[in-house]
């Protein structure tokens, strides 16, 4: 399903939601998938099963997924997700930051927002292109 990278800054717990969260808003995992057991998926990752049961009760909390009581865990529809707007607020300021580095580097503001455009036009095909395998 992925890989953990234990050399990471971030936690394994934070690691896992985002694998989870990338592989649902890529279509990887499209809505009502079945998602692997605890058990299962910390036997895969070779991870402690409260570190999975925890990051399952966060993607559930923020409504990636969903869980049926004897049936297992569901991927659950975008639509139901709820963006945390401090989170978003954060995304932004770290879009804004990277663009006044590139202006800091020495780009005009037409050569910065071509090569972010750039870069997220590439990001964009590239999620389609998975999606497509």
């Amino acid at each position: 399903m992925f890989q953990l990278d234990m050399k990471s800054g971030k936690s394994i717990y934070e690691q896992v939601i985002d694998n989870i969260k990338e592989l649902i808003m890529t279509d990887v995992l499209a809505e009502n998938t079945r998602l692997p057991s605890v058990r299962t998926l910390s036997r895969q990752l070779t991870i402690n099963p409260n570190t999975v049961q925890k990051a399952f009760k966060e993607l559930e909390r923020e409504g990636y997924i969903f869980t049926v009581s004897g049936k297992g865990t569901f991927v659950g529809p975008k639509s139901g997700i709820k963006a945390e707007p401090a989170r978003v607020k954060s995304a932004l300021a770290d879009v804004v930051s990277a663009f006044k580095e590139l202006l800091y580097l020495g780009l005009s503001p037409e050569e910065a927002r071509d090569m972010s455009v750039s870069a997220i036009d590439a990001l964009i095909g590239s999620v389609r292109k998975e999606k497509e395998l």
